[in-house]
């Protein structure tokens, strides 16, 4: 996991965690190894210990197993039987309109036809049509609210019409319209190319800070970081006139869970980039040494997190299961 996963999602994840007071609330939240293999396969081996680092990152950095149910969405069949019946009632348009599928498949670029033609024959029908299983993903639990980064709300929108459409076709009330909840940070950008929001599948070693970065890994990517030729002004958070600066703001903003204007106050004595790249740092540095060694342990405790998939798998089958009864009857399934 990387920086912008931690700051677009699982920091409120976690923060909602912390906020559970009582049993009549209930905290879903799935690590998605579906919605992972629409663009790459790994053998399988480093996919299993992948999920497995992703489960002792999400953990370390907060979100409490004991206080929601966290489980592995491949654990949970349901997730795409419904994948398949959302598609049946989705519009081919809807899909070919998502901002993230016209960046992946290279369509927001302007390149010749043929050039496109090629890079388009790269992807799969999986990464076209994966707000479909993402759809079915919140509508099998059926929540009241979906917690998403700011890049996510299209996504979110497609599942409030697919939601509204099945109760339409099948005249039914089975599923409730989620209401997006928001998550305060802003989108994480690469800090090679601050077009470009920060990526595990980004080629470049230095443009994504993950989460179990050592120090000095961190330092040197912060000092290679993108910012601009501007001098003998303070930094301010302008994206389109100092891009790279203010994706470095705003991850400060992000750590620190302050206001955008606290962090440029707090940076009013730099004077140098060399400094503000320092500063960042630090603070990254700072924030990630608990979490990163509370991490460490966790990874090496492998009967711990089997333990913590299968109390999740076991919540969420229990809660998918009930839905999809009502799912099938009401479209003439038994």
């Amino acid at each position: 996991m990387h920086l912008g996963n931690y700051l677009g999602a699982v920091s409120s994840w976690a923060e909602l965690s912390k906020l559970k007071t009582d049993d009549s609330q209930k905290l879903i939240f799935g690590l998605a190894d579906l919605h992972a293999i629409t663009n790459k396969h790994p053998k399988a081996q480093d996919f299993i210990d992948n999920k497995m680092d992703t489960l002792a990152h999400l953990i370390a950095f907060g979100v409490d197993p004991e206080k929601c149910c966290l489980y592995i969405q491949s654990d949970v069949k349901e997730h795409a039987e419904l994948a398949w019946y959302l598609s049946t009632i989705t519009n081919i348009g809807a899909l070919a309109r998502m901002t993230q599928w016209k960046s992946k498949s290279g369509q927001d670029e302007t390149i010749a036809n043929n050039e496109l033609s090629t890079l388009q024959s790269e992807f799969s029908l999986g990464l076209f049509s994966y707000p479909v299983l993402q759809a079915a993903d919140v509508l099998l639990y059926n929540p009241d609210f979906v917690p998403v980064g700011e890049d996510q709300t299209q996504h979110l929108e497609l599942t409030q019409t697919l939601a509204r459409k099945f109760n339409h076709i099948y005249k039914s009330n089975v599923f409730k319209y989620p209401r997006i909840m928001t998550t305060p940070a802003k989108k994480i950008y690469s800090l090679k190319d601050v077009t470009k929001k920060m990526s595990k599948s980004d080629k470049s070693k230095v443009a994504s800070i993950y989460l179990s970065d050592s120090d000095e890994e961190i330092r040197l990517k912060i000092k290679k970081a993108t910012t601009d030729s501007i001098v003998g002004e303070p930094f301010k958070f302008d994206p389109s006139k100092r891009p790279g600066v203010s994706n470095l703001i705003n991850i400060v903003a992000g750590i620190q869970k302050k206001e955008i204007s606290e962090v440029e106050k707090d940076m009013e004595s730099l004077n140098s980039h060399s400094e503000l790249k320092k500063y960042v740092s630090d603070v990254i540095v700072e924030w990630i040494a608990e979490p990163r060694e509370k991490y460490k342990a966790i990874r090496q405790d492998t009967e711990y997190l089997k333990k913590v998939a299968l109390k999740g798998e076991t919540e969420a089958r229990k809660i998918a299961s009930e839905n999809m009864k009502k799912i099938r009857e009401a479209m003439g399934f038994k």
